[in-house]
């Protein structure tokens, strides 16, 4: 060690203060390490995940992604569903109080690969549209904007609506409309 730092005595680098800061040093080191390799997550909110499933499979064609490790944690349900508008929430969601039982309750949902490093997290709790129309809205107009770049490439039939906050529509193979929201804060 001596060779690395010519000036440092190598009885204050071993001492219990040397060791743990060189702990802090290799832990913040690792969790740099971590936090940088981690995919950038969307979420989007559906009312109905099977009609969601098939329309992300079958007609985006997205592949399934693996859960990434920091999701382990389920932190991802708490960051925003404090702020989350009533009119965008299912019956069910807006009826259950507590974050706890919302955590608990609520299905761990899909997982697609967008982009190299950006992922799709799709999770049930958004409200049935006007005429029964499927519903997905989402927190991020990246996200959004990427799922629409999606349905372009893939010639799928669409209108768009509104631009901010983005909102388009989509139809599936059955000819079911599928209405894609952006949420504002």
């Amino acid at each position: 060690m001596g060779a690395f730092w010519p000036g440092l005595p190598l009885d204050s680098l071993l001492s219990t203060q040397g060791i743990m800061v060189l702990l802090l040093v290799a832990y913040a080191g690792a969790m740099w390490m971590f936090l940088t390799s981690a995919p950038k997550v969307h979420t989007v909110m559906v009312s109905d995940l099977e009609s969601a499933r098939q329309f992300y499979e079958g007609i985006l064609r997205l592949p399934a992604a693996d859960v990434p490790l920091h999701y382990y944690y389920s932190y991802e349900q708490s960051l925003g569903t404090a702020g989350i508008d009533p009119l965008y929430m299912s019956n069910y969601m807006a009826g259950t109080s507590g974050l706890a039982t919302r955590q608990t309750n609520m299905p761990d949902g899909m997982w697609y690969q967008l982009k190299k490093n950006t992922q799709l997290h799709v999770i049930s709790g958004a409200s049935v549209g006007h005429h029964d129309r499927q519903r997905h809205v989402c927190f991020d107009h990246d996200c959004l904007e990427q799922i629409l770049m999606r349905v372009q490439m893939r010639g799928i039939k669409h209108k768009i609506r509104r631009d901010k906050p983005l909102n388009f529509l989509v139809k599936d193979y059955d000819g079911q409309v599928i209405e894609m929201a952006e949420v504002s804060n």
